[in-house]
């Protein structure tokens, strides 16, 4: 019955409030709270560290077009410088045309480029490129030509020349009425010769330029852009209100691009740079992988830790399970070494509630065969009180009187047995509990003294039932029976035996009669027969007074009483 019972309450445990998780769950819902939020401030600082890349990035192609713009320029400066030496000739204001022409080629050897000279209707009257005299009619770029005597000064849009059939552009400056007819001076050069220049500066990795003139043609590329000269860029349109640095997101045959340009002050060309808006977002996007990738690792390295210690826990606590079962059985609980230091704390207290269970559980069966003893003893006693008070009694209510008097003293001595136990009856508590139910108002008349001692359970009751009988006496014959008695007890320790004296003083002693009571056998025969005690009697003229000289070994509390088959008061 008390096993079924047990497995109900094990069975119904669980089903009290919501239903528990295991541990693993525990485990994984930390590793998730810990490493989501640290995922999450990564990925913001993946993503300001993007922007602040983006912006290196930006700062960087800005700054290398603006130097490839500048580049440009220096080319169309350096053509410009060389017009205006050649246009101070003495051989050109001189109208010395063919000298001057020789004189032309020789100083522009070494630049590549071609002069030509043009008179008011802008006929090309002198060409580097070809002999003396040989006429090509009208100039290919007229509109530039037309500029340049509005202004001074023009730089033409890219054209395809008439004779070489290549992209040219044309530097033009326009020259004061002469003799020689020449109205504009111009060096024409091949686009492709401005390719170095884009190329002086190095661009961050994936990024492409185009020099565009005015109409957005190509006038030069650099060749990972794989652009020809005269094509026309499909990005980067001119915007009159754009600002020149400012970054576009474009389509560039089919895909999106990043844009940025800069227009050279002296040309009015711009140099335009793209790159595949991948290779832009490519930083953030692998980062980001590599963010995932090392996440869900992490995540799985956790995962596995969680399972492994989950176990080792789960391990733990069935363990104390078991403990806590073997405990609630009564079985004795050894402690063991669990890798948790908490779980192994509770083995300890288990083991430690274990042993003190059992050792409840000893000194309650020790108290009850202590109390099948007693009890035992105390019906010997209380029958041989019963014979002995019978044998005093004149009638029936004196016995019962007497009777109950004894029964009440033997009860006050084991409720002192009861309240102390194993540890031993105080013998002044003992004292003072069988005299005071007897004692004269007047507490002067009694004093009672001595060291601590402790009594066993036969020599609790044997010296209860030894005072009882003597304050019982005092109160008939001695020092309570009349107004001026006193009573002195006094015990001490003297060569391993107490030495406890009663002695009481009368002014006038009464007269006892000389018939052995139950009183002179429970102080004669139990003191001495059953505590190994001497007894003495002494009368004294003014009063009564008894001495017991009783071995420490028969009032130790530790020691084990042998029981007899003999009746106390036999």
């Amino acid at each position: 019955m008390v096993g079924a019972t047990r497995d109900k309450a094990e069975r119904a445990a669980p089903a009290i409030g919501r239903r528990p998780w295991p541990v693993v769950l525990y485990l994984v819902a930390l590793m998730l709270v810990i490493l989501i939020p640290a995922l999450a401030v990564s990925l913001v600082l993946l993503n300001r560290n993007n922007d602040a890349q983006e912006q290196t990035i930006r700062a960087l192609t800005t700054a290398t077009v603006e130097a490839m713009t500048q580049a440009v320029d220096n080319e169309v400066g350096g053509m410009l410088t060389t017009l205006r030496v050649l246009s101070t000739s003495e051989l050109l204001h001189s109208g010395r045309l063919a000298d001057f022409r020789q004189r032309a080629v020789v100083a522009l050897e070494q630049m590549g480029a071609d002069l030509i000279a043009l008179d008011d209707d802008l006929v090309v009257i002198l060409n580097t490129d070809m002999p003396f005299g040989t006429s090509t009619g009208q100039t290919s770029d007229p509109a530039s030509a037309l500029r340049a005597l509005d202004a001074g000064v023009a730089v033409s849009n890219l054209f395809i020349g008439k004779v070489t059939g290549r992209a040219l552009f044309n530097v033009l400056v326009a020259l004061p009425r002469q003799p020689s007819g020449v109205a504009l001076l111009g060096l024409t050069q091949e686009a492709a010769r401005l390719t170095p220049a884009l190329q002086a500066r190095q661009l961050p990795a994936g990024w492409h330029a185009a020099l565009v003139d005015n109409g957005n043609v190509v006038i030069a590329a650099t060749p990972e852009a794989e652009l020809e000269p005269g094509t026309t860029l499909p990005v980067r349109h001119p915007v009159p209100d754009a600002a020149p640095d400012q970054w576009r997101r474009e389509l560039f045959n089919g895909k999106t691009v990043v844009t940025a340009e800069r227009r050279a002050p002296l040309s009015g060309w711009r140099v335009v740079a793209w790159a595949s808006a991948d290779i832009v977002g490519r930083p953030l996007d692998d980062s980001r992988l590599w963010l995932a990738a090392w996440g869900a690792l992490i995540a799985l390295f956790a995962t596995g830790a969680a399972l492994l210690i989950s176990q080792r826990v789960a391990r733990s606590v069935r363990g104390l399970r078991r403990e806590a079962q073997a405990l609630g059985r009564g079985e004795a609980v050894t402690p063991r070494a669990y890798p948790v230091a908490e779980i192994a704390e509770v083995s300890v207290a288990l083991a430690a509630a274990s042993a003190t269970r059992q050792a409840a559980e000893n000194e309650v069966r020790f108290l009850m065969r202590e109390l099948a003893h007693r009890s035992k003893n105390q019906m010997t006693v209380i029958a041989a009180m019963a014979k002995q008070t019978a044998r005093g009694a004149d009638d029936v209510d004196s016995y019962v009187q007497g009777f109950e008097r004894r029964i009440l003293g033997l009860a006050r001595s084991t409720d002192l047995l009861l309240a102390h136990g194993v540890a031993g009856v105080l013998l002044g508590e003992l004292v003072e509990s069988q005299i005071t139910p007897f004692s004269p108002p007047d507490a002067a008349r009694v004093d009672v003294a001595g060291p601590v001692v402790r009594l066993n359970v036969q020599a609790a009751q044997i010296m209860g039932m030894a005072v009882h009988e003597l304050s019982t006496n005092a109160v008939k014959y001695g020092a309570f029976a009349g107004e001026r008695g006193t009573l002195k007890v006094r015990w001490r320790i003297v060569d391993h035996r107490l030495d406890f004296n009663w002695r009481e003083t009368v002014p006038q002693l009464a007269t006892s009669t000389d018939r052995v009571g139950f009183g002179t056998t429970v102080l004669q025969s139990m003191v001495g027969r059953s505590l190994g005690a001497e007894v003495e009697r002494r009368c004294h003229d003014d009063g009564m007074e008894w001495r017991f000289l009783i071995p420490l070994s028969a009032l130790d509390p530790t020691a084990v009483p042998v029981p007899t088959e003999e009746s106390p008061a036999e």
